[in-house]
């Protein structure tokens, strides 16, 4: 039986959780590069074809997968990391209107697990 209330996610995708990262008033440039890497991932990364950005359990923005990369390998406006070491980074765009309108502002506080530390959560990937 689905919840009412829980937001429905229908595409193959990450949430990555940004709370670390995250500024109010931050430019799109730097939300892009906050959510894009660098992540502990596994092969199942290859499905996924959206990356939810959430905020303090709030989608902030969505963006279209378009390829995976060894974190490191593309260039970062914003950023800079020390270990980049077994991780990932994806490039991709912001999602289309029809896909953003469905989650941008939206809740997804009650799929993560309190206490949980994994900032990254597959959904509707194989």
């Amino acid at each position: 039986m689905s919840d009412p209330d829980r937001l429905a996610i229908v595409e193959p995708a990450l949430l990555i959780r940004i709370n670390q990262s995250y500024r109010e008033g931050m430019s799109d440039v730097s939300l892009y590069d906050a959510t894009r890497g660098i992540w502990r991932l596994g092969p199942r990364r290859e499905a996924a074809e959206i990356a939810l950005a959430i905020y303090g359990g709030i989608v902030v923005e969505v963006y279209e997968i378009q390829n995976w990369y060894p974190a490191g390998s593309t260039f970062y406006e914003t950023r800079t990391f020390d270990d980049v070491s077994n991780r990932w980074e994806f490039v991709g765009r912001v999602a289309p209107a029809t896909i953003r309108d469905k989650y941008v502002g939206k809740s997804v506080a009650d799929r993560f697990k309190f206490g949980a530390v994994n900032p990254v959560l597959y959904v509707n990937v194989p």
